[in-house]
C-alpha cells in the first residue's frame, strides 16, 4: 500500500490506464528521456513490476541515443550475444521486416538461451505498417497461478534446456532470408542453458513460468512426454485472459519485464514495412523454487562452412 501511494504521488492514477485485467498499462503524459527524475524512474519500475508491460504513446522525440539514455536509467545496457548492435549504440538491435530474422512470430522471452538473460526490454516503433504488426504479451506469473495446485508442484520441480538452435522452421513462417539469418547470424554461436520451469522473481518473489519456443527439451523426461508437458504449461501462458495486445503507432514505446512475460510479434502485415528498435537491460540467472540457479552447459561457435570449387 505504501509503495502504491508513493507511485501515485509521482504519477497521477488518471495517467495510468489498464489495457487488460491481468497485464499491461498505458502511461500518459510522460516524456521519456535520460533526464527523467529518479522518482519518476522509480515509479515506472514499480508499475512495471506490478503490470509487467507499460506502453507509452507519442515518444517521437526519441532517437537511438536518447532511447538508450532512458533505458540505462532502469539498469545496465547489454548487447545481444549474436546479433550485435546498431553502430554507435551499446545494446540496440534493429528489427526490420525487410531483412531476415526480424519477424519474431514465436512465443518467447528474450534471450532465454542464456543463463542471465535480460531482465527488461525497451522497444521503440520506428516504421509501422498501416494495418497489422501488433505485439502480444502474456503474464507468466498469472499463468502459474492459474495452474491447479498439483500442476504447480510438478512445474516447481521441472527443468528444461533452452537453446537458440531451436526448431525455427517448425515454429513460425520462415522465408529464405529468415532461414539464412538464423543459420549464419542468430546461431553463429550456439548456447544451451538449463532453466527451471518455474523461476522466483528476484524483486517481487512471485513465481513465473519460464518456457517459450526456444525450449529444446525437458531434463530427465522422454521427448514425447516432455512435449505434452510443454504444451500443457505453455497453453496457460498463451491463454487470452493472460495476454494484452498492442496496436503500434510510430513513436510508441513498450517496456516489459522479461522475467515475468513472454511476447509474440504478429506476422500479419505481408510485405508492408515494419521497423522497431530494442534496447535491453542486463538480468541475472533465474533461481528455482528450491534455490538452484540456471546454468549454461554449452557455448560453441560454428565453424565457417567450406565450399569446394
Amino acid at each position: 500500500m505504501k509503495e502504491t501511494a508513493s507511485t501515485e504521488s509521482v504519477i497521477p492514477p488518471t495517467d495510468v490506464v489498464k489495457r487488460a485485467a491481468r497485464i499491461g498499462v498505458e502511461m500518459r503524459n510522460v516524456k521519456l528521456s535520460g533526464d527523467l527524475p529518479s522518482q519518476t524512474v522509480a515509479a515506472i519500475n514499480s508499475l512495471l513490476l506490478e503490470h509487467k508491460v507499460i506502453f507509452f504513446r507519442d515518444q517521437g522525440h526519441l532517437d537511438d541515443a536518447e532511447q538508450e539514455r532512458f533505458a540505462a536509467c532502469l539498469g545496465r545496457l547489454v548487447p545481444h550475444p549474436t546479433l550485435g548492435t546498431i553502430n554507435g549504440t551499446t545494446s540496440i538491435i534493429e528489427l526490420d521486416s525487410a531483412r531476415g530474422g526480424s519477424r519474431a512470430d514465436v512465443w518467447h522471452a528474450d534471450g532465454t538461451f542464456l543463463a542471465a538473460y535480460p531482465k527488461l526490454a525497451v522497444l521503440r516503433a520506428v516504421v509501422i505498417p498501416s494495418s497489422g504488426g501488433d505485439t502480444i504479451w502474456s503474464n507468466t506469473v498469472a499463468a502459474y497461478l492459474d495452474l491447479p495446485r498439483p500442476l504447480q508442484r510438478l512445474a516447481d520441480e521441472l527443468w528444461t534446456v533452452h537453446s537458440n538452435a531451436f526448431d525455427y522452421a517448425g515454429t513460425c513462417r520462415v522465408r529464405e532470408i529468415d532461414q539464412k539469418h538464423f543459420d549464419e547470424v542468430f546461431t553463429k554461436t550456439i548456447y544451451e542453458t538449463e532453466h527451471p520451469v518455474v523461476r522466483v522473481h528476484p524483486e517481487t518473489g512471485e513465481r513465473a513460468l519460464l518456457l517459450g519456443d526456444v525450449v529444446q527439451r525437458f531434463i530427465d523426461i522422454p521427448k514425447r512426454d516432455g512435449q505434452r508437458l510443454f504444451d500443457l504449461f505453455q497453453s496457460h501462458i498463451t491463454a487470452p485472459e493472460n495476454t494484452v495486445r498492442w496496436s503500434w503507432k510510430e513513436g510508441d514505446v513498450a517496456i516489459w519485464d522479461n522475467r515475468a512475460t513472454q511476447h509474440y510479434a504478429v506476422n500479419d502485415y505481408g510485405d508492408q514495412h515494419r521497423v522497431v528498435h530494442r534496447a535491453t537491460i542486463d538480468g541475472d540467472a533465474p533461481v528455482s523454487v528450491d534455490g538452484r540457479c540456471s546454468v549454461t552447459r554449452l557455448k560453441t561457435t560454428k565453424r565457417p562452412s567450406t565450399r569446394v570449387a
